[in-house]
């Protein structure tokens, strides 16, 4: 054999040698990663200020005001963009009422312990249900059995800290 023939063995030699080293190293260093205990998937001050906030949501009587902004496809597959200014009054365990300003009209959704009523301010009509429950139990029927869609209706459950949390795998 020739020396361009055993230079060419030599380096498949080591490129086998480096790449079994590497392959078994990095199967190491993955044995030893999930030999480590799970970091946190949330830190301390996020938690500490998520758990602020659960706290102030659970007061009897609050409101606020939301701006949001939605994307839609429409029709043709153009992207839509509609835009809702939102003022939410909560009075804990059974009263709500929402009125929402937006580029698709104005609504408002009343809930009074007993019955859930959606009014389309522009189209001058309403539905009514009765709902008995509390908040998170009206909206969760408002959803499913008349397509109300509320962005924020982690904010109004029992347990405000828990809902915003759901489905959350890290945080910071």
């Amino acid at each position: 054999m020739n020396l361009v023939g055993k230079l060419r063995y030599g380096c498949i030699a080591v490129g086998l040698l480096a790449g079994t080293t590497i392959g078994a190293m990095s199967g190491m260093v993955t044995s030893a990663r999930a030999a480590d205990p799970p970091a946190a998937a949330i830190n301390e001050e996020s938690s500490a200020a998520l758990a602020r906030m659960g706290k102030t949501l659970m007061a009897p009587q609050f409101s606020f005001r939301s701006r949001t902004m939605r994307a839609y496809a429409g029709p043709n597959g153009e992207l839509l963009h509609i835009v809702h200014a939102t003022k939410t009054v909560v009075r804990r365990p059974d009263r709500l009422l929402v009125d929402v300003t937006g580029d698709d009209g104005s609504t408002k959704m009343i809930y009074d312990g007993k019955t859930l009523v959606l009014y389309s301010v522009d189209q001058k009509k309403y539905s009514s249900i009765p709902v008995p429950g509390k908040i998170d139990e009206v909206l969760k029927v408002a959803q499913e059995r008349m397509g109300i869609d509320f962005p924020l209706a982690d904010l109004l459950t029992d347990n405000p800290e828990k809902s915003v949390l759901s489905g959350v795998t890290s945080g910071g």
